[in-house]
């Protein structure tokens, strides 16, 4: 992994042992920038905070090692990324503004992939962790992923039986609370519905009516003009001397048919003039007709008018429900019966509500009964994994000097079903013999609460391993025995995963198959920090620097020398 321009750290690359990695270093020398950077890798928040001082940008790049049929592998070939012989090259930039980006196997990818690898590549923990095992859901998520199958099969089911419940009785409950509502508009939908049934309107009726309104209002004024032009096309019988339209234009055609043979154009006007002839016949004879059928009636002029206020009515009230109209004619109609039509549907859905309520009642009850019983037999796995859980942890703590700790957990009903069963899990530490089981938080030291995560981790690993483990100084409050217990424990963890600890006990340095040393040197005003992989002389130095405090010490290097030949022949028995 390289890290460029994160926090203290300026460049820096840092080699992650196959087995057990620690990383030790003064306080403030930037141990947390390594832990940081693995998060980074794995999805983490970016904050732009951590972009070192006059630095446009935070780098991070790791190279990890995977097979090719891994979930991780598989899940970056399905993003497009390309591995390159079993590595997978992942970076992470976070730039001064705070803008962030991420590469897998040569791809631009979503942040949010990063995640989803981590999951698959890497457990974190550090004492954020260990506050957060000691919240009940974290707990009993812990232990349902000890439990595998014999929970999470059932608990599948039975969060699909829970969802759809908490559906159906949401469902319900609007049905019945707004029955008044829903009554009182299943009202005013018949209501409108009987108006517009009453009506019987037609599609485009209000324009045709408007269209005879306003023919019957001048129907006077409509007869004398058409009779007048009448007239003057084709004269009138009272008035023989009066000339009219037919009578020039006959004469006109008369003057050209005697001379039409000399001169082709004049013949083609005259033809011409024949065929105004035969359309003014036909103009003058349909203006008679239309005088003669024109009638001014009174009556059917007030019945317009009624049908067209009945029609005005039902297209103010509906027309705008329909379509959002402002209410004028045009189309008005077209808009009430699609009011009608769509008023009729939801009239359906609200007379069916009682029968809709039984239903859903009936659906209800069923599936009450169903996720009753997947509850039951969740609380049932899981009292079976509690007890193998609570057994291999108190194993584990045996070999992390808490020979007389035991662990157990308490499973209690819930009122009510929850999206995770109706059972509370808490895990109960008994410290020593004698002493009541009492929840972690309240009955374990910060020493005590450190083992237990790491055993409850080990654990862990035996059941749904992940391929590296990093704790974060999850060893505070340890010390002595203790602590060289807990590195033995960890190296023990290293011989099937790849585990990175920072810690600053030298007992669990060590342990470790590698050491890496974070140095802080300061240079005017500006702060490096760099990362060594230390030799055996040089871990002796740091072990006796971590030890007493002084890394020239004969009696500290004496100490350190002690300290690591005892880890080398007493670390991990054969037998694991």
């Amino acid at each position: 992994m390289r890290i460029r321009a994160l926090g203290v750290i300026e460049d820096a690359v840092v080699e992650l042992s196959p087995g057990f990695t620690v990383v030790t270093g003064e306080t403030g020398a930037g141990k947390t920038m390594v832990v940081t950077s693995l998060g980074l890798l794995c999805g983490g928040r970016a904050d732009p905070g951590l972009v070192r001082n006059g630095a446009e940008r935070a780098v991070v790049e790791g190279r990890v090692a995977l097979a090719a049929d891994s979930p991780a592998a598989l899940r970056a070939i399905e993003a497009g990324a390309e591995l390159d012989e079993g590595t997978l090259l992942i970076s992470r930039t976070v730039s001064a503004e705070g803008r962030s980006r991420a590469h897998v196997g040569g791809r631009s990818v979503p942040v949010s992939l990063l995640a989803t690898l981590g999951e698959d590549l890497i457990a974190v923990h550090g004492q954020t962790d260990q506050q957060r095992l000691l919240q009940p859901a974290r707990q009993r998520g812990a232990l349902d992923r000890y439990a595998g199958d014999t929970v999470s099969v059932p608990l599948g089911e039975y969060q699909t039986a829970y969802r759809r419940l908490r559906e159906v009785s949401a469902l319900l409950d609007e049905l019945t609370t707004r029955a008044r509502e829903r009554a009182q508009e299943a009202d005013l939908l018949r209501f409108g519905l009987d108006e517009v049934a009453a009506a019987e309107p037609l599609a485009d009726e209000d324009v045709q009516l408007a269209a005879e309104s306003e023919r019957l209002g001048h129907a006077d004024a409509l007869s004398s003009a058409a009779t007048q032009a009448h007239a003057a096309l084709a004269g009138e019988p009272s008035e023989p001397d009066a000339v009219d339209a037919g009578t020039l234009l006959a004469q006109s055609r008369r003057a050209l048919e005697s001379v039409r043979g000399h001169d082709p154009r004049l013949a083609a006007l005259a033809d011409r003039l024949g065929e105004v002839g035969y359309l003014l016949s036909d103009i003058a004879q349909d203006l008679a007709g239309y005088a003669d059928d024109l009638d001014a009636d009174p009556a059917r002029l007030a019945a317009v008018e009624e049908r067209r206020a009945v029609l005005a009515h039902l297209v103010r009230k509906y027309a705008n429900s329909a379509a959002g109209a402002a209410g004028s004619a045009d189309g008005g109609l077209a808009q009430v019966l699609a009011w009608a039509e769509t008023a009729s549907v939801r009239l359906l859905e609200l007379d069916g509500d009682d029968d809709r309520i039984s239903a859903l009642e009936s659906e209800q009850e069923s599936l009450t009964e169903a996720v009753s019983a997947l509850a039951a037999q969740l609380t049932a796995a899981r009292y079976d994994a509690a007890e193998k859980f609570a057994e291999a942890v108190t194993a584990e703590l045996t070999e992390l000097a808490m020979p007389h700790a035991r662990v157990s957990f308490g499973i209690t009903a819930t009122p009510e079903f929850g999206p995770y069963g109706a059972d509370e899990v808490e895990v109960l530490l008994a410290p020593h013999p004698g002493a009541p089981p009492r929840p972690i938080a309240k009955g374990a030291s910060g020493g005590e609460l450190s083992r237990v995560m790491l055993a409850v981790e080990v654990v862990f690993a035996g059941v749904d391993p992940v391929p590296t483990y990093l704790f974060d100084e999850v060893d505070a409050g340890v010390g002595g025995k203790a602590a060289v217990e807990v590195g033995r424990r960890l190296a023990r963890l290293a011989r099937t995963s790849q585990v990175v600890v920072v810690t600053h006990l030298p007992q669990v340095a060590a342990f470790a198959d590698r050491h890496l040393v974070v140095e802080k040197t300061v240079d005017g005003t500006v702060t490096r920090s760099g990362v060594t992989t230390l030799n055996d002389a040089e871990r002796v130095r740091e072990l006796s620097r971590m030890l007493a405090g002084l890394e020239d010490s004969e009696l500290g290097r004496a100490h350190a020398e002690e300290l690591l030949a005892a880890a080398r022949t007493h670390g991990v028995p054969p037998n694991g």
